[in-house]
């Protein structure tokens, strides 16, 4: 038999006292967000901010061509109306909190100041080599209070002849390439996150191979000069996950978590992750071990054609707000934040028709929420909502308090109608934010049933809303 001399000292009545004073929870196993994951989440909605060399060529956008052919003459860039502050009020007016903005693609052309690539700003005729497109982006977000990203490209690069990550070649001559490569890629990393302050989020283009994958080591760098960013994405980490398409949506449920530190690109996830179309990656799994959130990605211009990039004449494919708000239902209001791409024209502006309708969109959006009939908070399994008299309602909006953790695991919304309780919705996952749209019924309550949690469950938030339709 076990002896422990502290019993002689305190009791067991004292050990049962601080037992029932201090349980254990079962929060011990839930994964929790990191700070920079609850800042991206509490977002929303961010904006991929997509320029390169290609967008001035005048020609149509062809992917498979791009990544095989160098641009014939880099200083076709020459923006005569570039106004980054332009760009960063029209996401803020719009109701955006996140930019990023593509600092190379698959030219390779970087749109900073380097000393480490001469195919950069230095080469330009315009502003005499001078311009850096990066500093002024970054001083724009500061200026209108906007998250900053930068999305970096290294899986293709036309300009260095490197093709889904390898470079162009074989024996010798390859590996030196290879080696050449990489280590420019790791100087270029350096600088952006050594000259530039603190990002919001690096994402790198098709994910980053590590140099187990023999590629560069960014990584290490990453960790080390800017700790409080999110990083998006490679074999080796993820802070959070492609949704598994580019249509701006999720399915429901959409978890939070997930069952792997990280996700690689598409192509390049391992077998798990790729099988059924990425359906992994669409809906998570509450019994993943990392906290992973999805992100919804599409291009504005992405309605009957799919243009990250501005092309001549893709103002014909700017999404319908009615479409934009469809997404944002689906992917906010289904756990998971909402990318949309935007992209400056030739002269160095966000095009009017693209601009109008990411204001439209905020002005729906803010029409929709931003006055509930009613709302509240609460922990425990029953959280409800009174009202004086009977109101017809059609959207409820729940939140969890994610920063402990995705909770609950299955819950019942119901109205108080003049028959009696009427069950509104069954559900699962709540997450960061959870969008249920229904069909006009009067109320004169609501309540939310939690039937099933992994721990005490902590709603932040249970608002209550009648909408009208677009105009």
């Amino acid at each position: 038999m076990f002896k422990f001399p502290f019993m002689k000292k305190i009791g067991w009545i004292a050990i049962l006292f601080i037992v029932l004073c201090f349980p254990l929870h079962a929060q011990d196993n839930i994964p929790l967000p990191t700070e920079p994951q609850l800042r991206w989440q509490n977002a929303e909605l961010a904006a991929l901010v997509c320029w390169d060399l290609h967008a001035f060529d005048g020609k149509v956008y062809k992917q498979s061509r791009a990544r095989i052919t160098p641009i014939e003459d880099h200083n076709i860039f020459n923006p005569q109306q570039y106004d980054t502050d332009q760009w960063i009020k029209t996401l803020k007016d719009s109701g955006f909190k996140v930019a990023i903005l593509t600092v190379s693609h698959e030219t390779g052309f970087f749109m900073h100041q380097s000393d480490v690539t001469p195919y950069c700003m230095k080469a330009l005729k315009w502003r005499d080599g001078k311009g850096d497109v990066l500093r002024d982006f970054k001083a724009s977000c500061e200026k209108y209070d906007i998250l900053p990203g930068v999305y970096i490209g290294t899986r293709w690069n036309a300009f260095y002849g490197v093709h889904d990550f390898d470079v162009m070649g074989e024996g010798t001559f390859a590996k030196n390439r290879q080696e050449h490569y990489n280590h420019m890629i790791e100087g270029i990393v350096k600088e952006i996150f050594t000259r530039y302050g603190d990002w919001s989020i690096v994402w790198f283009d098709g994910g980053a191979h590590g140099p187990e994958q023999g590629g560069p080591d960014v990584l290490p760098i990453f960790e080390k000069y800017q700790p409080n960013c999110l990083f998006y994405h490679n074999l080796q980490r993820a802070d959070m996950r492609w949704g598994g398409s580019e249509t701006g949506t999720v399915p429901y449920p959409c978890w939070g978590t997930f069952p792997y530190h990280a996700t690689a690109a598409g192509e390049t996830a391992r077998e798990e992750i790729r099988a059924n179309n990425f359906a992994l990656l669409k809906t998570g799994d509450p019994k993943g071990d990392y906290y992973m959130p999805a992100m919804s990605d599409a291009p504005l211009r992405g309605h009957g054609g799919h243009d990250w990039f501005w092309e001549p004449g893709g103002h014909k494919y700017i999404y319908p707000l009615e479409d934009l708000v469809h997404k944002y239902y689906n992917s906010v209001g289904h756990n998971t934040s909402l990318i949309l791409g935007v992209t400056p024209n030739p002269q160095g502006l966000i095009p009017e028709p693209d601009a109008k309708r990411l204001r439209e969109f905020g002005v729906e959006i803010r029409r929709r929420f931003s006055n509930p009939i009613a709302k509240t908070s609460g922990e425990g399994e029953r959280i409800s909502l009174s009202f004086p008299k009977t109101q017809e309602i059609n959207q409820v909006v729940l939140e969890e308090d994610i920063a402990h953790g995705e909770r609950v695991r299955k819950f019942v919304l119901e109205g108080k109608t003049t028959n009696g309780w009427k069950t509104v919705f069954e559900g699962s996952c709540i997450g960061h934010k959870f969008i249920h749209r229904f069909d006009d019924i009067e109320v004169s309550g609501v309540r939310l049933n939690i039937i099933q949690s992994v721990d005490q469950p902590i709603i932040r938030s249970m608002s209550v809303y009648h909408v009208g339709e677009v105009d």
